[in-house]
């Protein structure tokens, strides 16, 4: 029988044309105007509508909307696209399982292109099925290794990830990143439970590590590790890229002892969508890959710059597998407006700043969990490690919130309750636990991304 392998599928070639890397992209991008920039994204998103109009999902929701092929002439007409979220795809899946038909695969033809299957981690819900094509894979990949050499990953670099592996995507395409795109080593230690913490600063000393990437809950936490073993004297970790969002980087950067940590964010529907360059100046868009809005929250509708709003995301560059054309990640940010320090071409982000769908109203006031984070970061006396607990009283259907935090000693709990209420903008209460007494409810040691609310109000 005869078939494509996976590097007959797209010309990598090509990709590399399109989507450079190394001093490559920078050359390219430095000084660019936004109208060529614009006129590149329009040509992708011309080509992506074409495969959209071929899936059977697709035709649906925009079917649905009213819409027909001819009312979208470019990426100008975007707006008049509906958006879609992780509840239509899982719709989709329910209705045509196992894998639902957004990908626009055809499973029984032998002659069809490689696929690649992922699932996400289930952090907002039941895990999601991800597919992927060749050319849609490598150029996530590739977005990855670009990012991390801009930011100065060098060849000489060991790289140790802490990214969860198993079904999950986010450990086997960071690997695919940097394997492929760089000329650094990589260790995939994988998370606390695939190789445990006492392992894992070990394997740093043993080999030479001088670069981490994962969620840096963890990271900052095997800082603790590697100091109780005495181990900190024979690692230099030198660089952390992993996902900031409302923390402040001095926390981890001083846990290991002065590396330099950048920030970046993606989802797994998308890949990465921004990331931050060597000035750490905001999240760089990659607008030659990505098209990304900011719409409000409620009406739907473009946010001002500057202006909070749900990041709505187009793959201009996923015309093969799973082609994804408006999809609202939930998660919030806002643009950052005035020049850039590098001159690169692309609009920057603030970065995550909690999801809309996991924010919560506590007695009229909008709170977002992950702004805990921003609020008690650089205590000494306290670890960084927080969950939220949300309860309603049932004989006065009030709502309170009870946050749990890691106290090393010496915290005041009166005077920690009355910051975050300042921050948060309404009361909560503060319960304090010992270093480590979180990790039961939060999942540390064994999730991608610690749970920061737990909702026992049974809405």
């Amino acid at each position: 029988m005869t078939f494509p392998s996976y590097f007959e599928a797209f010309d990598a070639k090509q990709m590399l044309a399109d989507y450079p890397v190394g001093d490559a992209f920078t050359q390219r991008y430095t000084g660019m105007s936004r109208d060529e920039l614009f006129a590149i994204q329009d040509r992708q998103f011309r080509r992506l509508m074409q495969r959209g109009w071929q899936i059977p999902f697709y035709r649906r929701l925009w079917g649905n909307a009213g819409i027909e092929p001819g009312d979208i002439q470019g990426l100008a007409d975007i707006t008049k696209l509906p958006v879609y979220d992780k509840s239509d795809l899982m719709a989709s899946i329910a209705d045509h399982p196992p894998f639902g038909d957004f990908a626009g695969i055809d499973r029984t033809d032998p002659s069809r292109a490689p696929s690649i299957f992922h699932t996400t981690s289930g952090t907002t819900g039941r895990p999601q099925a991800l597919l992927f094509g060749p050319k849609g894979r490598e150029i996530t990949n590739l977005l990855v290794g670009r990012m991390y050499r801009w930011q100065g990953l060098e060849p000489s670099d060991v790289i140790q990830s802490v990214y969860g592996h198993g079904m999950i995507n986010g450990g086997h395409y960071i690997r695919e990143a940097v394997t492929h795109f760089t000329n650094s080593l990589f260790l995939s230690a994988g998370t606390g439970i695939e190789t445990r913490s006492l392992n894992q600063v070990n394997l740093m000393a043993d080999f030479g590590v001088t670069v981490l990437v994962g969620f840096v809950d963890y990271i900052r936490k095997l800082a603790e590790t590697a100091a109780a073993e005495k181990l900190m004297e024979q690692i230099n970790i030198r660089m952390i890229c992993g996902h900031l969002g409302t923390e402040d980087r001095a926390s981890v950067e001083a846990a290991w002892g002065g590396a330099k940590a950048f920030d970046w964010y993606g989802v797994g529907d998308t890949g990465s969508i921004a990331g931050e360059g060597p000035e750490r100046d905001g999240l760089y868009v990659w607008e030659d890959a990505q098209y990304l809005e900011l719409l409000d929250i409620d009406t739907g509708h473009p946010v001002a710059p500057g202006e909070t709003g749900d990041m709505v995301v187009t793959c201009l560059f996923k015309d093969d597998v799973a082609p994804c054309i408006r999809f609202n990640t939930h998660d919030i940010t806002h643009e950052l407006t005035g020049a850039n320090a590098t001159g690169m071409a692309f609009k920057r982000i603030a970065g995550f700043k909690g999801r809309s769908d996991n924010m919560v109203k506590l007695r009229g006031i909008n709170v977002f969990p992950h702004a805990i984070g921003a609020l008690i970061e650089n205590r000494a006396d306290l670890t960084g490690e927080f969950v939220c607990r949300l309860v309603r009283d049932p004989s006065t259907q009030r709502d309170d919130m009870t946050v749990t935090l890691e106290s090393r000693g010496g915290t005041d709990s009166s005077a920690l309750a009355e910051l975050l209420r300042r921050g948060l903008g309404v009361e909560v209460s503060v319960d304090l636990v010992a270093p480590g007494g979180t990790a039961p409810l939060t999942q540390i040691e064994v999730r991608q991304k610690p749970i920061r609310l737990i909702d026992e109000r049974g809405v």
